[in-house]
């Protein structure tokens, strides 16, 4: 161990490595679309379980008006129940995708 004086400073080691910053899952395209296929599959999957979770409060004689987060969520859904083979087959080359390439 050496002894710094007063008017000695401490070496600086230069950097080897830089900090890897995180990125978010919206600005890579696989895990946006890894998100959304989740978000399509638990959409469909609450739906299922209690199917007028996403409706808004109906109003008698008007039309039934899919708005908002609620909205978002209940085309998800409806997604997910209409073309539920071809979101099914995505999954699994997602899961594919992640598992072995990624």
């Amino acid at each position: 161990m050496m002894a710094y004086g007063p008017h000695q400073t401490l070496p600086i080691k230069p950097r080897t490595t830089m900090a890897i910053k995180q990125k978010s899952a919206i600005f890579e395209f696989s895990s946006l679309l890894t998100v959304l296929l989740l978000l399509i599959c638990s959409c469909a999957y609450i739906r299922e379980m209690r199917p007028t979770i996403f409706d808004n409060v109906v109003v008698p004689g008007e039309p039934i008006r899919h708005t908002g987060i609620y909205g978002m969520l209940w085309k998800l859904s409806r997604i997910g129940e209409r073309l539920s083979p071809y979101v099914s087959a995505c999954c699994m080359v997602m899961a594919l995708h992640i598992l072995f390439i990624k």
